[in-house]
């Protein structure tokens, strides 16, 4: 009995350290818009959750509508806010990305943070209908659009924030701009993954740069492993059911809730006085040190003029 309370202990004490920090700041958001990609499930449907219950008119940005409008009636359901809502946004069509931002200028009066939260995680090699590899076309080239095209209104509605769901799997990335979309060396899931995920952390702080004094402020952050559909495609590495499984197990105690892998994603959105260290990395509601790829000023503004060249953006900030 004494071996159980103990085991039980440790486990208990091992799933709060696993969880990290929670974003504790009070802050209200009545009265403010918030837009969110990829809001319809794990760290992402918590986000808008989140945030709605802070008060915010919250748009859910989605590719799949129907499961986007019912997290959305259960997020008014739970947290008494009716103005959380669904868009169509397809990020691996760059059309689509360019009609949702004419749609969300043309019919919102306001953008007070953004949360550039949806992504893949190491799928096979696929091409979007523009001919971009999947991994670095949604995690980085449609935010990056997407981004650039609502920034009019982020300034006019200043002070407002970027935030962009990175991973701690930068580190170890490299920007290939000769072969940006694995289209002369092999395909590597876990590359093309890093690479995308870096992209992210080089774009936030070029961003940060371009808007110096604009009043609009960039964050990137790590949520921490997390139980999401994202890690399905590295379950396609074990075929037998059983394998599966087994490798589930493990996840119930060793990674985060989406509750709890949105902390970050909140702190960065909400916490006071955050914008002092806008174009930074955080990770468990605190400030981290990006790696050095990451921290790689010419690269970042390498990548902002070939990322705008590749998406056909002429005029950037």
């Amino acid at each position: 009995m004494v071996t159980a309370a103990v085991v039980c202990t440790g486990l208990a004490v091992l799933r709060r350290y696993i969880g990290g920090a929670m974003c504790r700041c009070p802050v209200q958001l009545d009265g403010k818009t918030v837009l969110i990609t990829g809001a319809n499930s794990g760290i992402g449907k918590e986000t808008a959750r989140e945030l709605a219950r802070r008060g915010a008119r919250v748009v859910m940005a989605c590719r799949d509508l129907t499961r986007a409008e019912q997290a959305a009636e259960e997020i008014r359901q739970s947290t008494g806010n009716g103005n959380v809502v669904t868009r169509h946004l397809d990020l691996a069509s760059m059309y689509s990305i360019r009609q949702f931002a004419k749609d969300f200028l043309d019919s919102e009066d306001r953008l007070d943070i953004l949360i550039n939260n949806a992504g893949v995680m190491m799928c096979p090699r696929w091409l979007t209908e523009d001919g971009f590899e999947t991994q670095l076309a949604v995690n980085h080239l449609s935010h990056f659009l997407l981004t650039n095209l609502l920034l009019p209104m982020l300034k006019s509605s200043a002070p407002s924030r970027v935030v962009n769901v990175s991973s701690i799997a930068h580190h170890g990335g490299r920007i290939d701009f000769d072969d940006l979309f694995f289209s002369k060396k092999p395909y590597s899931r876990l590359e093309g993954y890093r690479q995308s995920k870096l992209a992210n952390v080089l774009f936030t702080r070029e961003l940060s740069r371009r808007l110096t004094g604009s009043g609009v402020s960039s964050f990137c952050l790590h949520p921490g492993i997390i139980r999401t559909e994202l890690v399905r495609h590295v379950m396609d590495w074990f075929p037998i059911p059983p394998l599966r499984a087994l490798l589930r197990l493990p996840s119930l105690l060793l990674m985060k809730s989406p509750w709890q892998g949105c902390q970050t994603t909140v702190y960065c959105a909400v916490m006071p006085g955050l914008e002092e260290r806008s174009g930074l990395y955080f990770s468990d509601c605190a400030e981290k040190e990006a790696s050095a790829e990451g921290r790689d000023d010419e690269v970042a503004r390498r990548l902002w003029e070939e990322s705008a060249r590749l998406v056909g953006l002429k005029d950037t900030c």
